[in-house]
């Protein structure tokens, strides 16, 4: 038995593949901006805050963490239905996104942090900046510079797993082709088609994250080297 490919049935749904893409790149720049400013908040607490603040945030991190995506995906969903509280699926989407990539965020950035040495923080307070000015010039920066690349692929893998939000009829590019697959009856094609465009967006993002690096970090390298 052979099987025949037939991905002109497709051609007709190109509108509809690239509003999926589209929504997939929102869900997914939304999520990683929020995301990364409440993982760092969250490594800044988990390595400086007071031990009852550690304690919450890292009972928080290990929960999410050890249970699946999709079941944080629904508890937001349904349960913000259940409170009686009627939430649009892309912004129940977005909020389980967040609160899924702001845990591993959380633990990357934490690291980060960690491997600046001590003597640098002391250097800084000698110097006289303040706990604020200490934490944004001789922490902070360094440390998302030593784990950038820890969070690009952290990013990259958040935007493929926001297929799985399709579960809640959140109309990104995987609810699409179950769409349209249940409409052609080519989900073969359809399926190979979602990957690939799945693939391209993954070197897109990567390569938007590289040059985003590359003017950010070398900008910062050149501003130190001249001081």
């Amino acid at each position: 038995m052979t099987y025949q490919f037939d991905f002109s049935s497709l051609l007709p749904y190109w509108q509809q593949f690239a509003e999926g893409l589209w929504l997939t790149l929102q869900l997914s720049a939304i999520s990683t901006v929020l995301g990364f400013v409440g993982g760092a908040l969250c490594a800044i607490a988990r390595a400086d805050g007071p031990p009852w603040l550690q304690r919450v945030v890292g009972a928080y991190v290990e929960v999410i963490r050890n249970t699946p995506l999709l079941v944080q995906v629904f508890l937001v969903y349904f349960g913000i239905a259940s409170l009686g509280l009627m939430v649009d699926a892309n912004l129940a989407a977005v909020i389980a996104l967040v609160v899924n990539v702001v845990a591993y965020t959380c633990e990357i950035m934490r690291a980060g942090i960690e491997s600046v040495h001590k003597a640098q923080v002391e250097a800084a307070e000698c110097l006289g900046l303040n706990r604020r000015q200490t934490y944004w010039h001789v922490v902070l920066r360094p440390a998302i510079e030593r784990v950038y690349p820890a969070l690009v692929s952290q990013y990259v893998l958040l935007m493929l797993a926001s297929s799985i939000t399709s579960q809640i009829s959140a109309e990104e590019l995987t609810a699409v082709a179950n769409r349209i697959q249940s409409d052609t009856f080519r989900a073969f094609e359809t399926y190979i088609v979602v990957g690939l465009l799945y693939l391209a967006l993954s070197f897109v993002v990567r390569w938007a994250f590289w040059g985003f690096g590359m003017l950010v970090f070398t900008r910062r390298r050149k501003l130190g080297t001249a001081l």
